[in-house]
């Protein structure tokens, strides 16, 4: 597997957390629209909860942070729909052709 540079993990920990909020922020935006349709309440909390169960398991809420999980983590992200390719600013082309051969972009 490919080693990047100190400077695309550190770039990567200061983003991280900036990343999630935002993941988080629309993902809350999605809940406040199933909470507020159509139909029984019941329905719709049991809707929520096992969303909310599916969506923590997503990098974008949150991940195990490690080097060695770098790729795996962008590549989630990216598939996820919490980061694009523009938000990759700053790595290195190394790093970016590599995601995108691994997100099939």
């Amino acid at each position: 597997m490919n080693r990047f540079s100190e400077k695309d993990w550190k770039l990567f920990r200061s983003k991280i957390s900036g990343w999630q909020e935002a993941y988080m922020e629309k993902l809350n935006q999605e809940y406040i629209e199933l909470l507020s349709g159509g139909g029984n309440a019941s329905d719709r909390f049991w809707a929520l909860e096992k969303r909310i169960r599916e969506d923590k398991k997503d990098c974008g809420v949150q991940c195990r942070m490690s080097r060695a999980n770098l790729l795996f983590i962008l590549v989630s992200l990216l598939n996820e729909g919490a980061i694009t390719f523009d938000d990759l600013e700053g790595f290195s082309d190394d790093l970016k052709d590599t995601l995108r051969h691994l997100a099939g972009k």
